[in-house]
Parts: structure tokens; C-alpha cells; sequence
């Protein structure tokens, strides 16, 4: 087992820039496939195509991963976040820029449930919700300051940001190369390169039920994040700025729970104590954005949702790691894919429910987040039945 000291903080620094990455074309992309003639259905197209690509995609990565090591497929997933953003950079046509989004899908899926897997090899299981927490840390500064870049940025050319993410994957792919040591040893890999009962096994027992979780939990979220900067105009009358600075605050506060606080927590209480707490948070928090009315209510009330939600991915990510019988990269690329199912049935969905009452999405959410803590209930249920037999 490599030293966890030495590997944490290089993956930290993988994923914050990988995500840097995402987050610095999210406010530009609209505005480029605008310019080169998309429409708006073709714009949500565009957009939904790449966690297609994931939710297709992501369990075959993991699942390589356990066979020929995490390295290789981590180093994959980067070059091909990197030739996408290239690629986005020189579209001249929609059918470029769609091209680049399913090739970056497609390779880039071989990133979150990789990493996760890599952080399951080096890690106790005591320590393992921390280790899954650093990583959602990452995740979360890497949206908060890439949008802040690529609006700046998107002054200059709507088309730099593209090579700026293009520049910034190859640096991290270098940052692998040479800095990141191998996870899997030999034995290791023999031990999760299973025969493919193993895939029957990653959506059969107990554990399976926190896939369908984690996708209601992604659907909620994806819900929102669609549907409130609407909301938050006709309520309280907040404009793009002011929006930029709440979900800037939200995920601040996100990444230092999960980065400080998700790996105590699980060591002290388990991760199902945190899965739980993190459900009934943000259904609060759900239920408090139905009343923001003020900039300070809608910073505030988002970041209590935030904080919630953002404790539930590691604490699953932990405890489906340390109770699936499937290699590691199985269990993290199916997670990673019901993931990305949330995220394509979310924003239409969320938007659908806000055309006929602005505040469907977020009673809505309540009920997610209710499914989501009888399913965990289920879970624990049925862990039991089959311990005891």
C-alpha cells in the first residue's frame, strides 16, 4: 500500500485541476455554441451528451482500471479532457463542438471513479471517508474558481478558455506522469481482476442500493442548480454577479466540510451516520430556499443545502468500497454512472416541475432527499438480513 501521506495530495491537486478545467468553460460554452449557430434545445443537447457518454462509459473505465492499473486509465481520461477542450477551441461548426464533447466524455469518464478507486487502494477503511472527503474538495474549489477564470478570460476570446482548460489538462497530465506512483501492486490486481461474476456482483446485494441513492441525490442537486438562478431572480431579484458569488460561498463552505470534516465524522460515527445527517441537511436546505427573499438568505440557505449535500458523495463513495465484493474500480465506475443518470434527469426534469410552479424543484427535492434516507434505511435493513443468515 503506497504511503497515503505522499499520494493524497497529489490526487488533490489531479482533480482540483481537472475540474479547474471543467469549471473554467462552464460560463462560456452557452455563449460559443450560440455564436457558431446551436439553438437552445441543441445547447441542452450538447450539455447532456457528455454525461451520457459517463453514465455509459464510466463502469467500463473502472472496471479496465482493475486490471491494468489505476495510473494508465487516470493518464487516459486527462489526455482526452485535454484533446477535448483542443478540439472545442478550433470548432468552427456544431457538429465539432459535438464531436469534442462525446470524445471528451468518453475518455474524461475514465477520471472521478479511477481517482476514487486509487483512493480506496491507499487508504484504510477507517480513514477512507477522509480520503474520499479530500478528493470532494477538490472537486468542489476546482468549480468555484473555474467559472471566476473562464469569465475573465471570456473577454478576450470567447474561444481562449478552451486552450486555457486544454493547457491546464496537459499540465496535469504531466503532474501524473511523473509525480504519481501506481496504487494496484501485482497481487493487488490479481485480487480485483475477478472473473465477470464480479460485474454481477457490484449490482447484486445490499450494496447496490446506494447506486440508486446517490442517483436521487444527484438528481435533486442537478434539479436546483438548473432552476435557481430563475428562482432566485423572481424571488429576490439577483442577477448573474450576484448568483456567481452564492454558489462561490456555497462551495467554499462545501469543500472545507468535506475536506475537514467528512473524514472525522466517518471515523468517529461510520459513513451511513454521515449519509444520513448529510440527506436530512439538505432536504432542510431545500426546504429553507423556498423563503430566500435578500442576497444574504439565498448565500446562506444554499450553503446549509450545500454542506449537505456535499458530505453524501464520499461518505458513499467510502462505504460502497468497503462493502462491495467487486474490485474498487467497479464499484466506483457504476457509482459514478448512476451519478451521471441523476445529472442528465435532473435539469429537465427541474425545469419542467419550475414551468408549472417556481417552487416544484425544491418541494421536489424534499422528496428526493426522502427517498434517498428510506433507501439508506432499506440498505441498512437488508445489511443486517445478510449478516445474519
Amino acid at each position: 500500500m503506497l504511503e497515503t501521506k505522499k499520494a493524497l495530495p497529489i490526487l488533490f491537486a489531479v482533480m482540483f485541476l481537472v475540474m479547474i478545467g471543467f469549471g473554467i468553460i462552464i460560463p462560456v460554452l452557452p455563449f460559443y455554441a450560440e455564436n457558431i449557430g446551436a439553438t437552445p434545445t441543441q445547447l441542452g443537447l450538447l450539455m447532456a451528451v457528455y454525461s451520457l457518454m459517463q453514465l455509459f462509459f464510466a463502469p467500463m473505465w473502472g472496471r479496465i482500471s482493475d486490471r491494468i492499473g489505476r495510473k494508465p486509465v487516470i493518464m487516459i481520461g486527462i489526455l482526452g479532457l485535454a484533446l477535448s477542450f483542443f478540439l472545442m477551441g478550433i470548432s468552427s461548426s456544431l457538429w465539432m463542438l459535438f464531436a469534442a464533447r462525446i470524445i471528451g466524455g468518453f475518455l474524461s469518464s475514465a477520471n472521478m471513479p479511477t481517482v476514487m478507486a486509487y483512493v480506496a487502494d491507499i487508504t484504510t477503511p477507517e480513514d477512507r471517508g477522509k480520503g474520499m472527503g479530500i478528493i470532494g474538495a477538490a472537486v468542489g474549489l476546482g468549480f468555484v474558481f473555474g467559472p471566476a477564470i473562464g469569465g475573465v478570460f471570456s473577454k478576450i476570446s470567447l474561444s481562449l478558455p478552451f486552450y486555457i482548460s486544454g493547457v491546464s489538462s496537459l499540465l496535469t497530465f504531466f503532474l501524473v506522469w511523473i509525480f504519481l506512483k501506481e496504487s494496484l501492486t501485482e497481487d493487488n490486481r490479481k485480487l480485483q481482476n475477478k472473473d465477470k461474476s464480479s460485474l454481477r456482483e457490484v449490482l447484486n446485494g445490499p450494496h447496490s442500493i446506494l447506486f440508486f441513492l446517490q442517483m436521487f441525490v444527484s438528481l435533486s442537486l442537478s434539479g436546483l442548480e438548473a432552476t435557481f438562478a430563475y428562482f432566485a431572480a423572481e424571488k429576490a431579484g439577483l442577477g448573474i454577479v450576484d448568483l456567481g458569488y452564492i454558489f462561490m460561498i456555497m462551495g467554499l463552505a462545501g469543500a472545507i466540510v468535506q475536506g475537514g470534516l467528512v473524514g472525522r465524522m466517518t471515523k468517529k460515527f461510520g459513513e451511513g451516520f454521515v449519509i444520513q445527517i448529510g440527506i436530512v441537511i439538505s432536504a432542510i436546505g431545500f426546504g429553507l430556499i423556498l423563503f430566500i427573499d435578500s442576497f444574504t438568505t439565498a448565500a446562506i440557505f444554499l450553503t446549509i443545502f450545500g454542506i449537505g449535500n456535499g458530505v453524501i458523495r464520499p461518505s458513499v463513495s467510502a462505504l460502497l468500497t468497503k462493502t462491495s465484493t467487486a474490485g474498487h474500480g467497479s464499484a466506483t465506475g457504476f457509482l459514478s454512472s448512476f451519478d451521471s443518470l441523476g445529472r442528465i434527469i435532473g435539469p429537465p426534469l427541474g425545469g419542467w416541475l419550475f414551468s408549472i410552479t417556481v417552487g416544484l424543484p425544491y418541494f421536489s427535492g424534499i422528496v428526493l432527499s426522502f427517498i434517498a434516507f428510506v433507501l439508506y434505511r432499506i440498505y441498512t435493513a437488508q445489511t443486517k438480513k445478510v449478516q445474519s443468515i
